[in-house]
């Protein structure tokens, strides 16, 4: 007799309609961080930037992305008064996380129909359904790093004159790591500069967290699809 039992998993259309949203908040809001940051540094430089004390020096925020001028009583923030956008990028990026992991982590178990939360579900459909999410978190995650240490593919000690363009004097790689794809440049003047902006070396590295919870789930979805078939009669 052929194996009839019927399956469940946990219903979390909601948890990614919330990914959804909260991921095109993020891409937003992140968009007008970026554009905020533009020459920033320089403006800080240049003197058109108003800071309690004289100014020390520039860094990079990693998040909310954000160029900070440091000065001697205190910094400034190129997102100057936007605090709501920093507040509002804080809570889109906890909403995205919790739900994205929430929705990942739903897809390992395997929970009896009957409840208001579990929907009847194939285990070849739950394949599917693992199989897509582990390609789509692999694919975005692939890109991400693609994007970030592409330098270092071209050869690990030579990643910051990539490119070429420089001359006699190209900058020196000072150290490098390949996970999160990230470089230590050092040019001629002596000055020292990341390869990579520190909020996209982080966002690569963090990016891997869905990828390894999706692999999960189509690792545990493909066993016990295994496990139904060996159990129906040849």
């Amino acid at each position: 007799m052929a194996d009839t039992r019927t399956y469940g998993g946990y219903r979390t259309g909601g948890l990614w309609a919330a990914v959804r949203i909260s991921l095109a908040a993020l891409l937003v809001g992140s968009g007008i961080a970026l554009f905020l940051m533009m020459e920033y540094d320089e403006r800080c430089a240049q003197g058109l930037v108003r800071g309690p004390g004289g100014l020390r020096g520039t860094r990079n925020q990693a998040f909310p992305p954000a160029t900070v001028c440091e000065f001697e009583r205190g910094d400034v923030s190129s997102l100057g008064n936007a605090w709501v956008l920093g507040a509002l990028l804080w809570v889109a990026l906890v909403v995205l996380v919790v739900c994205l992991f929430a929705a990942l982590v739903a897809e390992w178990f395997e929970p009896r129909p009957g409840d208001p939360l579990v929907e009847p579900r194939s285990r070849a459909e739950q394949v599917s359904r693992t199989g897509s999410a582990f390609f789509v978190t692999g694919s975005l995650f692939l890109l991400l790093y693609a994007l970030a240490g592409w330098e270092l593919f071209t050869g690990p000690s030579s990643a910051c004159s990539a490119g070429g363009g420089w001359g006699y004097h190209p900058p020196r790689t000072l150290e490098y790591s390949f996970f999160p794809p990230q470089a230590t440049c050092q040019y001629a003047s002596g000055a020292t500069e990341r390869l990579t902006s520190d909020w996209l070396s982080s966002l690569t590295a963090l990016s891997a967290l869905p990828v390894l919870l999706a692999g999960v789930g189509f690792v545990l979805a493909r066993r016990r699809r295994r496990e139904e078939r060996s159990r129906k009669p040849r």
